[in-house]
């Protein structure tokens, strides 16, 4: 469970980082988006810091303060749900 859980963490990350660029990408061609719900329920469900880093990296969201009080609430409960099964 561990190997998992740890996996899943890394990959949840990873594709909210992805998004927050495409989102960006998008954004600055007017095109299609990614929903906003999408975006926090990933950074909620364990993709906080990946949001964060979205958030950082490409300068995306950074004006919305739910964004970041999500992302922030995904990354302390991710940690804490490290320290009970990792």
């Amino acid at each position: 469970m561990r190997n998992a859980l740890l996996i899943y963490f890394v990959l949840v990350n990873v594709l909210l980082f992805i998004l927050m660029g495409i989102d960006k990408k998008k954004a600055r061609q007017n095109a299609w988006r990614i929903p906003e719900r999408n975006l926090l329920l990933l950074g909620l469900f364990g993709g906080g810091l990946g949001g964060l880093s979205g958030m950082h990296h490409f300068r995306h969201k950074t004006k919305h303060p739910r964004f970041k009080l999500v992302y922030v609430l995904g990354t302390l409960l991710s940690g804490l749900a490290s320290c009970f099964f990792l």
